[in-house]
């Protein structure tokens, strides 16, 4: 097949900070660019007939939930498979059609005419991947960016990448039963939305801000998904270091593949381990009940060729953050959910993991114990609240000064070490929360406690963005005063569209003073970031020493 064409700015690690062209810094070659793109186009016109069959009344929770599958599937590190991509181009041709007819049944039980759509709506797919390829090129964002702004099209995909991120939430909570109707109103609302021929600033940044409410909504959706289904976080110790015997790592977020996992190789002898943002899950109860939840293996996503390839048993990738598999471990690395790379046996939604069961009893597993070391996780609100009464005490009594909230996603380019000089140069009286994988950069760091509460307090999953909120505005109510006047200050990471709804939430609170890095989003224009500066005073790191400095004062 012929050389493609891309153009992809989505993640903070893109070239150059300019866009991927060639080759993205994730993997994704130009094929699978573009059959994302044209997955995105098609989705939208699927949620055009069904945002206005919403409006008469009629709503089909197939189309629901296959928009926000479709959207996640876009985001960075989930699906590289073209195969599976056609897959979910014909699925959106089918849903596009049951959308229209859903909205046409509706207009003429209202005695209505329905109005003639066009661009995403009349899109047909293309016989096999070369040709569908093809259609890409045609919807691909380089071709967009040729009828409008740079500014336009950067606030566009503001507000684009950030309705993915949050359709990967929305999964998460709908795999474990938790939906809300007004929330897939909005998302095909939005992009509806982002149809439009000639859109205003003032309305992308307005809808910018409405995803950033739509992510709070699912966040607690999500929330209350995996609480419900797995208690609550509680304070957990977690070992880091291995346990003798046959093994899998599971990767990515999603709990329910995990709490399987666990059932099924219950009484097998195979020791399970978490890694990435599946840490977090030592302190679900109805997880760790099982003591062959053994610990938690590596560090972030982006140090996975090295690791997966020194694990020595089967590893499962679930929803995200998977990379080009090295060969080392190609026949040991499974996929489920969402996930999937070119020739890696993906395990179906009826979760059967025999295959990986398998492969782990194949494997040699680790041959003796390693010396034992922990961390602590499981801070979440509901953790951090039942002492809120010492928080308080403590820093009325001067013992604590200062809250920082440091955590985010990680990733390999250059400049990450800031995160961990940064927490290392956080004076001993102040308290640091963290949550995502961003924490790997110093989660092993010893920072101590003050008068009993733990200098570090791991919030959880990127998703637990939720929970800092909740935190953060309980504070605010024990002191009166606005989360803009507590001693709480945010620095964060950033690296794909999860992230950028979880920003965009932030600024829909109102929060202010926000550190973002390693490097602002290329698709954050000048004069939008000027905006973003006037009205949140939004930042870009600069050194820990200076930070710290201008913060502490």
């Amino acid at each position: 097949m012929q050389a493609v064409e891309m153009f992809c700015y989505q993640c903070e690690q893109t070239a150059r900070n300019t866009g991927c062209t060639e080759l993205g810094i994730c993997g994704k070659d130009p094929e699978t660019a573009a059959l994302q793109d044209l997955l995105v186009h098609a989705t939208k016109g699927v949620s055009k007939y069904a945002h206005r069959a919403r409006q008469l009344g009629k709503s089909d929770s197939d189309v629901d939930r296959f928009v926000i599958r479709a959207l996640f599937a876009t985001v960075t590190n989930v699906d590289f498979d073209p195969a599976r991509l056609e897959m979910h181009l014909q699925e959106a041709a089918r849903y596009r059609d049951q959308a229209r007819q859903l909205y046409e049944e509706a207009c003429r039980e209202r005695g209505e005419s329905p109005e003639r759509l066009n661009g995403p709506t009349t899109w047909q797919p293309a016989a096999g991947i070369e040709a569908l390829v093809a259609q890409g090129r045609l919807v691909s964002l380089t071709t967009r960016r040729n009828g409008l702004s740079e500014d336009l099209v950067g606030l566009q995909e503001l507000v684009l990448y950030g309705l993915k991120g949050v359709a990967a939430y929305a999964e998460h909570a709908a795999v474990l039963g938790r939906e809300r109707d007004d929330v897939y109103a909005c998302f095909h609302e939005g992009l509806d939305f982002l149809t439009q021929p000639e859109p205003k600033v003032d309305e992308l940044l307005g809808w910018a801000l409405r995803v950033g409410e739509l992510n709070l909504q699912v966040m607690e959706l999500l929330y209350e998904a995996n609480t419900g289904t797995y208690g609550k976080q509680q304070p957990t110790p977690v070992r880091i270091t291995p346990v003798r015997g046959k093994c899998i790592l599971v990767s990515g977020h999603d709990l329910a593949d995990l709490a399987e996992l666990l059932r099924q190789t219950e009484g097998t002898g195979i020791q399970v381990y978490t890694h990435g943002e599946m840490l977090p899950c030592h302190a679900y109860p109805e997880l760790k009940k099982y003591p062959h939840l053994a610990g938690n293996y590596g560090g972030a996503w982006q140090d996975q060729k090295r690791e997966f390839a020194q694990f020595p048993g089967a590893i499962l990738m679930t929803t995200n953050c998977i990379q080009k598999p090295k060969e080392d471990y190609r026949d040991r690395i499974f996929t489920s959910g969402l996930v999937a790379w070119p020739g890696v046996q993906h395990i179906g939604p009826d979760r059967d993991f025999r295959p990986v069961i398998e492969a782990a009893l194949a494997a040699p597993g680790f041959a003796e114990d390693g010396p034992e070391k922990t961390i602590l996780v499981g801070f979440g609100h509901d953790a951090v609240l039942g002492v809120a009464d010492k928080v308080v005490q403590a820093v009325q009594a001067g013992q604590i000064r200062h809250f920082f909230l440091v955590g985010g996603c990680d990733g390999a380019e250059t400049g990450r070490n800031y995160y961990t000089d940064f927490t290392e140069s956080v004076p001993d009286d102040c308290v640091i929360l963290t949550l995502a994988c961003g924490k790997y950069r110093f989660n092993k760091l010893e920072f101590g406690d003050i008068g009993g509460i733990p200098r570090l307090l791991d919030v959880g999953q990127c998703n637990d963005a939720y929970s800092a909120i909740k935190i953060a505005s309980a504070l605010a109510g024990a002191f009166d005063c606005g989360v803009n006047d507590l001693p709480l200050s945010m620095v964060l990471s950033w690296y794909e569209q999860k992230a950028v709804a979880i920003l965009l939430t932030l600024l829909h609170l109102g929060i202010r003073n926000i550190r973002l890095g390693p490097r602002l989003p290329a698709f954050v224009t000048p004069p939008v970031l000027d905006v973003l500066v006037d009205k949140f005073n939004i930042m870009p790191i600069k050194t820990p020493e200076e930070d710290l400095t201008t913060i502490l004062g």
